[in-house]
């Protein structure tokens, strides 16, 4: 049985879409981590989390001792956590005004200390800091030029402060995040930055489907207006993206998406995630996560320590339902049984 990469669950989903301001409450951290520790297929389960370093689950000026705790709760499952979401959206940007700019690269820096001190609680053995541009595409699209250039001058001073800490910082690519909502926006972007060594990319499958369709940037469409998403034909688009982008990645989220958009706010027409099972979803699962974790050739890449679930948006009553995290983790362990390694 494939040891690596490891299987990691977000737990983020708990928080995306909910709250105060939402229809439905968040989902508290714990119930998160007992579900996905609950979570059992064939013997396997999940080996770790990765964490949104957000309220109510991990306050981004959270304390020394907290972290402590923190570490002895998530241990208390048998998890490690692997990658963390820097909070960079709600008071910054990385195209914006200078305050903005400085208040992302200050979540950055705040991320980057709580990532490197689960490491020294030896809970965190690899791993991330996820990032974004937190700049909307119609803000982009008044300067598309001088608009990168600003948000790679960001990310590079974002990149300075994770070197300091011996972090690496990837950026996902989603459509609806300026600079960074096509597949040839984000490989510019990667290259204005040119630190492959610090920052590189963060391939969501859910997400990474809509570049084929170029939502919010169709001259960058791969796939024809007429797709019917004939098979052969899909993984022909997908050999296209992953070639440009496979270089660059350094995280993985295995998802499911049905070729729609969904989202509200900053996040609009953004990734629709889906179940594992959908009938609607486009992605088989197991066979188009190999497109990211081997090369062109088939051989396998190694690059990827742990592929972590991503499933926004969901329910409370399907986050709620056990089979969910079930039917994940069986989605999980096919992706490793066909690309993973000892």
């Amino acid at each position: 049985m494939n040891q690596f990469p490891k299987l990691h669950n977000a737990m983020w989903p708990g928080l995306v879409g909910k709250g105060p301001d939402a229809e439905e409450p968040a989902i508290d951290l714990e119930t998160m981590l007992k579900m996905t520790a609950a979570a059992e297929v064939d013997g396997v389960k999940f080996d770790g989390v990765d964490l949104f370093l957000y309220n109510p689950h991990v306050d981004i000026e959270i304390s020394d001792d907290d972290l402590k705790t923190l570490a002895e709760r998530v241990q208390k499952y048998n998890f490690v956590v692997g990658s963390v979401v820097a909070p960079v959206w709600f008071d910054g940007a990385a195209m914006g005004s200078q305050q903005q700019r400085d208040n992302f690269v200050a979540a950055v820096g705040k991320a980057c200390r709580i990532a490197t001190r689960l490491r020294e609680l030896g809970v965190r053995p690899y791993g991330v800091v996820r990032i974004d541009s937190a700049t909307s595409v119609s803000a982009w699209n008044s300067d598309p030029v001088g608009g990168t250039a600003q948000i790679a001058e960001t990310f590079r001073r974002a990149a300075d402060i994770a070197e300091d800490y011996g972090e690496r910082l990837a950026a996902e690519g989603e459509i609806c995040w300026g600079g960074m909502h096509s597949w040839r926006n984000m490989v510019n972007l990667l290259e204005q930055v040119g630190r492959p060594q610090t920052l590189g990319f963060q391939a969501d499958m859910a997400h990474t489907l809509l570049y084929l369709l170029g939502y919010n940037a169709p001259q960058d469409r791969i796939v024809p207006e007429n797709f019917n998403w004939e098979p052969a034909a899909l993984d022909e688009a997908l050999k296209t993206l992953t070639a440009a982008l496979r270089p660059w990645t350094i995280d993985f989220h295995v998802a499911q998406n049905d070729a729609t958009v969904k989202g509200s706010g900053s996040h609009d027409k953004t990734g629709r995630h889906c179940l594992a099972d959908d009938p609607n979803g486009k992605l088989n699962i197991a066979h188009h996560a190999g497109f990211w974790l081997r090369d062109e050739a088939g051989k396998l890449t190694k690059t990827i320590q742990h592929i972590c679930w991503d499933g926004c948006m969901f329910p409370n009553a399907v986050m709620t339902q056990q089979s969910t995290w079930n039917n994940i983790l069986a989605a999980m362990q096919q992706v490793r049984q066909q690309h993973g390694w000892s």
